[in-house]
Parts: C-alpha cells; sequence; structure tokens
C-alpha cells in the first residue's frame, strides 16, 4: 500500500562522503504535486548499551564532543561496521570504553535519532552480568569511566552533564522497568 505522505525522490546528490558520514540533496516531489529539496544524513548506525553493575550503578563514559563544545557523560555507544550485527557490537563497544564484559545482551529498542534530516538508526541493548575487565579506546578517543547512581544519572540530566537523547532514553526505560 501507497504511503500517502511519500515524497518521491527525483534525483539525489552526494555533497560529502566521509569515513562516517555521507551528505546529499534530494530533489523530491512532494505529495502535492510540488517539488523540493531535502538534505540528508547518511550514517551507519551505531549501538548503545545500558550497562548497571552488581553496585547497581550505571556505567558511563565521559568524554568531550565537538560539535557540542563540552563534554558530556554517556552511556557507551559506537557505530557500526559496514555489515556488522548490532549486538556483536555492542558487546564490542562495552568492553572498549568501559573495560566489562557482558555474560549477554537484551535487546531494549531501536530508534532514528534525528528523523528530520537524518537516517540514523541506533539500537539499545542493556547487558546482562557484567564482568570487569580493561578498557581499549580507539587511538583518537579519550574517556573518563563514571559509575553513578540512578539519582545521580538523574541529577546529571539536570545539570546537562548527560545531555544526548540515548542516555537519556536509556535511563527513563530503566528506571520505568526496574520493578519488572
Amino acid at each position: 500500500m501507497r504511503d500517502s505522505l511519500e515524497e518521491k525522490t527525483i534525483s539525489r546528490d552526494v555533497i560529502y562522503k566521509g569515513r562516517i558520514i555521507e551528505l546529499s540533496v534530494h530533489e523530491v516531489v512532494l505529495p502535492d504535486g510540488k517539488e523540493s529539496k531535502r538534505e540528508i544524513i547518511n550514517h551507519p548506525g551505531a549501538v548503545a548499551v545500558l550497562a548497571v553493575n552488581e553496585d547497581g550503578k550505571l556505567i558511563l563514559v565521559k568524554q568531550y564532543r565537538k560539535a557540542l563544545e563540552k563534554s558530556i557523560a554517556e552511556i557507551p555507544a559506537g557505530k557500526l561496521e559496514q555489515g556488522e550485527d548490532p549486538a556483536v557490537c555492542a558487546k564490542r563497544e562495552l568492553e572498549e570504553e568501559t573495560g566489562y564484559r557482558a555474560g549477554s545482551l537484551e535487546k531494549v529498542m531501536s530508534f532514528y535519532t534525528s528523523p528530520g534530516f537524518a537516517d540514523e538508526i541506533v539500537h539499545l541493548y542493556e547487558a546482562k552480568d557484567l564482568a570487569e575487565g580493561s578498557a581499549e579506546t580507539d587511538e583518537d578517543e579519550f574517556v573518563e569511566l563514571l559509575e553513578v547512581s540512578f539519582d545521580e544519572a538523574v541529577q546529571l540530566i539536570r545539570d546537562e552533564t548527560i545531555h544526548d537523547a540515548k542516555t537519556i532514553c536509556a535511563i527513563q526505560h530503566y528506571l520505568l522497568t526496574a520493578g519488572r
């Protein structure tokens, strides 16, 4: 069945292709027959990991985000490689960024980060049965490990130390389902 709101692409011009994103401009025909342009960022997708240690502390990494010009605290996350299984990526990113290894992972949800202009999808997992190990971040990645209570996490949201959607979404999920 055809979507009555669909915009049909009549041309696509790639403006920039980097190692993480691609920017393209699409000429589209709108549902009313008029033409318009859409600027689209293509992203390979990412994973994010909600990890809580045996003391009930949320595992976060604090890192500088150039786009924001500040450091923020986030749940461990990373970009999917071409064709990579999101669960495999989630295990790898958790261990690389925090040193923690997950005995198992449970898929929580997937969501689009900014559907108005980007196709990035984030797959959120909850790590279970954590074991401590050693972190091995990428050579251009500098992170500080944080372990905080959920009361502290809520305060970090209020003071904008936690300031990204994936982390706020994960914390809300945990708080809503903690009494499972």
